[in-house]
């Protein structure tokens, strides 16, 4: 079994279904919505050499499909995000967003992991995210 594949289980990451957790305790989340969250997903899974850290992927039929990158607490106040994305998480927000994550096996609909936390990457790295959305990516007041 390589680092990549280990099973690795945060404990913000339920035995069963799916658990809704604040943004900014565990982790903070940049959301894509449909195919272009798909497209970033996989071009980051791929640029990481299938170690690109957790990504969650909801499916529904009301509100379409959504794509959560989730990065360490913190992380994601730190960048200009370009537009097409939403942020999630960091000190300071007016608003609290819940962010569901799935178990890593069993019934979790409609959610389901695009990519799991593995000891190499328990949290998606914001510059390698950054890096794959491109142009307008830049550190916050840089």
């Amino acid at each position: 079994m390589t680092m990549t594949s280990a099973i690795h289980r945060p404990a913000w990451v339920p035995l069963l279904g799916h658990r809704l957790h604040v943004a900014g305790v565990h982790f903070d989340a940049v959301r894509i919505e449909g195919l272009h969250g798909e497209l970033v997903a996989d071009h980051l899974i791929e640029a990481t050499d299938e170690d690109a850290g957790p990504i969650v992927c909801e499916a529904s039929r009301a509100r379409g499909r959504w794509v959560y990158f989730l990065l360490p607490p913190g992380a994601v106040r730190r960048y200009d995000w370009p537009p097409g994305t939403q942020r999630f998480g960091g000190r300071g927000d007016l608003t609290v967003a819940y962010v569901g994550v799935p178990a890593l096996d069993g019934n979790t609909w409609p959610l389901r992991w695009y990519s799991e936390p593995t000891p190499t990457a328990p949290h998606v790295v914001p510059e390698a995210l950054a890096r794959v959305l491109g142009r307008g990516v830049i550190p916050a007041g840089g």
